[in-house]
């Protein structure tokens, strides 16, 4: 008699398949995707993948979920237990390391439409995360430019982790003499 899934297993079936997407797509695009590979990275079955996604849609519609949570829990614990400016810089430098440890970024290469288009679907999302760690009454046109600018560096790319950080910093109220200056106020 075989043994029904759990939930447990079930979820853990699913991150899998997950995470092969992303390894899948990072390799070959949205447009060569195929289930079967992705099935084959994540070590399922493509039943099994069939039974969690139902087609190459939901297993997309699902990713996008999943990149977004991935995000969401990174951001979440950068800044656990932090308080005014350092939560806020640890919010920068976590969108800077998350986006150079990001491999799909030759996917705006590769499919620019599908780029677009989940763009539109997460930029607003952001834009009111990152509003909510900026002080201050323009924390919302701050969180707007940092967005932008991560933006142009996600599918631009060029400068090193450190110029992005620090433009971040820049747009979000950063600045060295404002940062020694709560150095100094707070210590």
């Amino acid at each position: 008699m075989a043994s029904r899934p759990t939930a447990d297993s079930d979820q853990s079936t699913r991150r899998r398949i997950l995470a092969a997407t992303f390894v899948v797509l990072a390799r070959d695009g949205r447009r060569k995707l195929q289930l079967s590979e992705v099935a084959a990275e994540a070590n399922v079955s493509r039943p099994t993948l069939y039974r969690h996604f139902g087609n190459k849609d939901g297993l997309l519609d699902a990713f996008a979920l999943y990149e977004q949570d991935n995000f969401d829990a990174g951001i979440s614990a950068a800044i656990a237990g932090l308080s005014g400016p350092d939560r806020l810089d640890a919010a920068l430098r976590f969108i800077v390391e998350f986006q150079s440890t990001y491999s799909l970024g030759s996917l705006a290469d590769i499919e620019p439409e599908h780029v677009l288009q989940q763009m539109k679907r997460v930029l607003p999302i952001i834009h009111e995360r990152v509003a909510r760690i900026i002080p201050g009454e323009d924390s919302d046109v701050a969180a707007a430019a940092v967005v932008r600018i991560a933006v142009c560096n996600y599918v631009i790319g060029g400068g090193t982790p450190e110029q992005f950080l620090a433009e971040l910093r820049h747009v979000a109220g950063l600045g060295q003499s404002r940062r020694r200056l709560s150095r100094v106020v707070s210590g």
